[in-house]
């Protein structure tokens, strides 16, 4: 197949780019810069501009080019989804819009999320943009037959990400950096919280099985691991593969947002809550579909690469200001 990313180099892009240069597909990446983390495949063509750039310019970069399949994995608000739908109403057999399960109801109403669970986030903008975006694209395939899939995402990591939802998503090695300093850790709540955490070469096999499959067309899937564990869990594993003792504080999540204005999305309307995602309906479209990577592997893989990339072992100083105030304050209210 002929496929488009727009994006291709970010933690989810990035495997789903591999694996399709490994399938053999003909691949093209839009892309405004490349990655230093995690460059391009080598048999991938980069299209270099800004996808929010001006449309003249794109269009001049796509003239003469139909895809089987496009992928956009950057669009967050309708606005980017109106970007899409004229640049690419005639050149694609589908366009596939990375969405994210964050986008379902908040707080959830039953434990098990499928697909018709509705979508709902009262608490982060992030989610409801994407919603919005699912919405005017199921109005433009009712309209006019735009062939639109939707995946939604769940947390989703890489040999470059360590994804714990206190630490800092732009510099993943600050709170392995605090553990090592034997500093307290902030886990939200009482820890008792279920997740879910996807490697990104697992949830490449899912979203590839999808391209090119017409069955998908106006289907949304969300493509997640089976494997659930605790927020308690997740972090005594890393505390276990660096060979050290925990020292865990638990803090109620709306705390924490008192000291964190991010928090009241990424937190109280995502992470804080219980999630546990019926992945049948993947596995139906693409039987291949098989998380193979469970977290006490996935962990230890990101800390060796980290371990061997010592330019990305960055602190954010920030953020680390932000837990001890937290903490300091945590610590006089219960004295």
């Amino acid at each position: 197949m002929k496929l488009l990313f727009i994006g291709g180099t970010g933690i989810i892009s990035s495997a789903c780019s591999e694996l399709a240069v490994q399938r053999g597909h003909e691949l093209f990446l839009l892309n405004r810069s490349l990655s230093k983390k995690i460059p391009p495949p080598a048999h991938a063509t980069v299209l270099q501009a800004d996808v929010h750039a001006d449309s003249s310019l794109l269009s001049s970069l796509l003239a003469g080019h139909r895809f089987d399949a496009v992928v956009d994995f950057v669009a967050f608000f309708p606005r980017d989804i109106e970007r899409d739908l004229p640049l690419f109403r005639d050149k694609t057999d589908q366009f596939v819009f990375i969405s994210s399960a964050s986008a379902y109801q908040k707080p959830v109403r039953n434990y098990l999320i499928t697909e018709e669970t509705p979508l709902e986030n009262p608490f982060w903008e992030y989610s409801r943009g994407k919603i919005a975006c699912e919405n005017l694209l199921m109005k433009e395939y009712r309209a006019s037959g735009f062939p639109v899939t939707i995946v939604r995402p769940s947390l989703t990591y890489a040999p470059f990400q360590i994804p714990l939802c206190t630490g800092s998503w732009q510099h993943p090695w600050t709170l392995i950096h605090r553990m090592k300093q034997g500093e307290p850790v902030i886990v939200p709540g009482d820890g008792t919280s279920l997740w879910v955490l996807t490697w990104n070469a697992d949830f490449a096999v899912g979203l590839l099985g999808l391209l090119g499959n017409k069955n998908a067309i106006e289907e949304a899937f969300h493509i997640t691991s089976d494997e659930v564990l605790t927020w308690d869990q997740i972090y005594l594993e890393v505390y276990d593969a660096l060979g050290l003792e925990p020292n865990i504080v638990h803090i109620p999540s709306d705390f924490i947002a008192r000291f964190d204005d991010h928090a009241v999305g990424s937190l109280i309307g995502d992470k804080a809550n219980s999630v546990v995602f019926d992945n049948s309906k993947i596995k139906r479209f693409v039987p291949e579909f098989d998380c193979k990577v469970k977290w006490s592997d996935g962990v230890r893989r990101a800390l060796a690469w980290f371990e061997t990339h010592p330019e990305f072992q960055t602190v954010d100083r920030d953020a680390v200001r932000r837990w001890d105030t937290i903490l300091n304050a945590y610590q006089k209210a219960f004295r």
